[in-house]
């Protein structure tokens, strides 16, 4: 998924929780030399997953809408856990389909370990995750190539989507609100959720906690539009009155009250 080192693992989970990063304090912490640390950050800032400041790093300056994979190394470990748990709801035999995001494309890769599932999809890393489960019976939906976000879209697109009757749905979320629902910052990929949503008898949402403190100007739809929802953890502000949650912390299941 990702050809980070570990160390620049950890600098993105610092730039994440803390801020900027000092290039001196960080080559002390890590017991390495300044140089090797300018490397580290000189790949991230390469892929777009920071930016260089005097005597620096902190978080990119526009880190809502990353490309595709800066998204796809954000919080890598938390999505891996939400789409196993994910994964884990879909029985074999089951249609599915997926949409955009990276946390959807962690799925798609819990997915390849569960016998004759048929995909659907509009996200070409989906597609390519799926060439490791010759079991699984894929369909690609047609549409116009995005590169940066490997995807498919337009009006083709969701009218592939519509074409089928499906046992899951899976979606992600660009960003969560308490009163609007999940949301997203293209008008199009609301309109590939909902036409997931149309079209899918169960529907997952998958998304970590950070999703919370970010913003977008695209409703998908409610959280009472979702069958469950799969997330790391809930925000303590939030009064969750939803569906059914999965959290992957530890703390186990939550139904509303």
């Amino acid at each position: 998924m990702s050809d980070l080192n570990d160390r620049q693992r950890q600098i993105m989970e610092q730039l994440r929780a803390s801020g900027q990063q000092s290039i001196n304090e960080l080559a002390a912490e890590f017991g390495v030399a300044t140089q090797t640390i300018r490397r580290d950050i000189n790949d991230l800032c390469d892929q777009g997953l920071a930016r260089r400041v005097h005597g620096g790093v902190a978080p990119p300056s526009n880190p809502l809408n990353l490309n595709f994979h800066a998204r796809a190394t954000l919080n890598e470990d938390r999505k891996r856990a939400i789409a196993n748990a994910a994964a884990a709801l879909i029985p074999e035999g089951s249609t599915v389909l997926l949409g955009i995001g990276t946390t959807v494309q962690y799925v798609a890769e819990a997915l390849t370990q569960t016998p004759d599932i048929t995909i659907v999809t509009n996200n070409l890393e989906v597609a390519r995750l799926m060439c490791n489960a010759p079991s699984c019976d894929v369909h690609v939906v047609a549409g116009q190539l995005r590169p940066e976000d490997r995807d498919l879209v337009g009006a083709q697109a969701l009218e592939g989507y519509r074409k089928f009757v499906a046992d899951f749905g899976v979606i992600g979320a660009g960003a969560l609100d308490p009163e609007y629902g999940i949301l997203d910052f293209k008008h199009f990929d609301a309109e590939v959720s909902n036409a997931i949503r149309a079209s899918a008898r169960r529907m997952l949402l998958v998304a970590d906690h950070t999703k919370w403190s970010r913003s977008a100007a695209h409703r998908v739809a409610g959280f009472d539009a979702m069958d469950h929802f799969i997330t790391d953890r809930l925000p303590e502000n939030v009064d969750w009155s939803g569906p059914p949650v999965t959290l992957t912390s530890g703390i186990g299941h939550r139904r509303p009250s």
